[in-house]
């Protein structure tokens, strides 16, 4: 074989050897493209749930605002009750013994409803803790 022969045979092995090598590398390129844009879309798809956790977590403390009110002012009327019950009693010392029983229960019932409303109140403190510990750690 020729010398020139040798040489263009060589080049062209060079030249399938450089295409090779351009082919597989912009094999890899696109590979780690596609990749990234996938990643970028999860990340895309957290922060639209982190942002939807917290709106759920702002309309639960206003929820348990409200019932915090809703609480407060059941206390209210439950304190007037139990003031109205113990006038009631004082109006009844002298009262027969029967309507002093429908006062005793009315004042039990009263006492009743403040017991309620004082868990109802350690279950609104909790929410609230608990809100405000969603909101801690979405932070």
């Amino acid at each position: 074989m020729s010398f020139d022969k040798m040489l263009l045979v060589l080049t062209t092995i060079v030249s399938l050897e450089a295409i090779y090598l351009a082919i597989f590398i912009q094999m890899s390129v696109n590979k780690n493209s596609k990749d990234i844009e996938e990643i970028q879309e999860d990340v895309e798809e957290i922060q639209e749930d982190i942002e939807e956790i917290q709106e759920d977590v702002e309309e639960m403390q206003e929820d348990v605002e409200e019932i915090q009110e809703d609480v407060e002012e059941i206390q209210e009327d439950v304190e007037e009750i139990q003031e109205n019950v113990e006038e009631l009693q004082e109006e009844l010392d002298d009262e027969p013994e029967e309507v002093s029983s429908t006062v005793s229960i009315q004042k039990s019932e009263a006492e009743k409803a403040t017991d309620k409303i004082s868990q109802i109140q350690e279950l609104i403190t909790r929410l609230q803790q608990e809100v405000e510990l969603l909101k801690s750690d979405k932070r």
